[in-house]
């Protein structure tokens, strides 16, 4: 379902793309929807792939942490570290198959600025939502920063 959505909001978008009078933002929010699936979704939760996950993510981002009432910060490279570190350990999927599926049920943009409310699941159940912050570069959209709340698992 979650990538069914993904989908349909792409397909949306692109639609939309002759229609600039009509939704201006289409194009950015599909463009902003498309880092996110790579960078994050398939190359953080599906794939652990380091170079999809550096193309997507700016240099400087920061995850903040909620923890027992004190906020950690997680910059991205130390994030990436760890997923390689368990890359060496226990090889990444290479069959292609998503376990961890996103629904995008909020992107906003305003000039080069983004935000997105991901929400992630596995196996039917809701893991995750997600807020994140993405800046327009040059070179496109990159992730900048990340707060979430994890579902408890019942």
């Amino acid at each position: 379902p979650a990538a069914v959505v993904l989908s349909l909001a792409v397909a949306g978008a692109a639609r939309a793309e002759g229609t600039e009078a009509q939704d201006p933002l289409a194009a950015d929010r599909a463009a902003v929807v498309e880092v996110v699936t790579a960078a994050y979704v398939d190359g953080i939760h599906n794939f652990r792939d380091p170079v999809a996950i550096r193309k997507g993510f700016h240099a400087g981002f920061e995850m903040l942490v909620l923890k027992e009432g004190r906020l950690e910060k997680l910059p991205i490279e130390k994030w990436i570290e760890a997923i390689e570190a368990r890359n060496a350990k226990e090889p990444p999927p290479t069959d292609g198959k998503r376990t961890t599926l996103a629904a995008f049920p909020r992107v906003e943009v305003t000039g080069s600025a983004a935000v997105v409310k991901v929400e992630l699941t596995r196996d039917g159940r809701l893991v995750f939502t997600d807020y994140l912050s993405l800046y327009r570069f040059e070179d496109g959209w990159k992730i900048v920063g990340k707060i979430f709340f994890r579902h408890p698992s019942d």
